[in-house]
């Protein structure tokens, strides 16, 4: 009897995920990414925006950043020098590349938008299979969303 409770036991632990130490993106930069990641920003090619936020590729690169270092941290054994290794060198350094993101932004003049999204010409028709969205009654695409139009049903196209 014991032991299936002991099982049910170790499974309901098992279901049960750590909770986060920071509670946001914003928190884990403000509070342990910048305190911690120190560079001399003078005359060099390391480019940072005060405004990281303002930035898509920042943002996705920061919340992995966050979320590598909340897995890892919980690793006593070499947690912390895997996230160093394989996360904050990898994202930090293409972040803080002259060429990165902020390449146009300064910690002096702030935030600039005068990076351009890369160009995008749509492929042929039927040289990829067919979207999954573009189903009757599926989700609504990217441009579909971020345009808040409806989805047009299959059959109406």
């Amino acid at each position: 009897m014991s032991e299936a409770w002991g099982d049910e036991l170790e499974e309901s632990q098992a279901d049960q995920a750590p909770a986060l130490f920071y509670g946001s993106v914003v928190e884990f930069v403000r509070e342990q990414l910048v305190p911690m990641y120190r560079r001399d920003m003078e005359g060099t090619q390391r480019s940072w925006c005060p405004e990281w936020w303002r930035h898509a590729e920042a943002i996705a690169r920061l919340e992995a950043l966050w979320r590598a270092w909340e897995h890892l941290r919980l690793d006593p054994t070499t947690g912390m020098s895997v996230w160093f290794r394989d996360h904050a060198d990898h994202h930090m350094q293409i972040l803080l590349d002259n060429d990165g993101p902020f390449r146009r932004c300064s910690i002096d003049k702030g935030h600039s938008d005068r990076l351009e999204a890369l160009p995008l010409v749509e492929p042929l028709p039927g040289l990829f299979p067919a979207d999954a969205h573009a189903e009757e009654g599926a989700e609504p695409s990217a441009d579909e969303r971020r345009s808040g139009t409806p989805p047009v049903p299959q059959h109406e196209r």
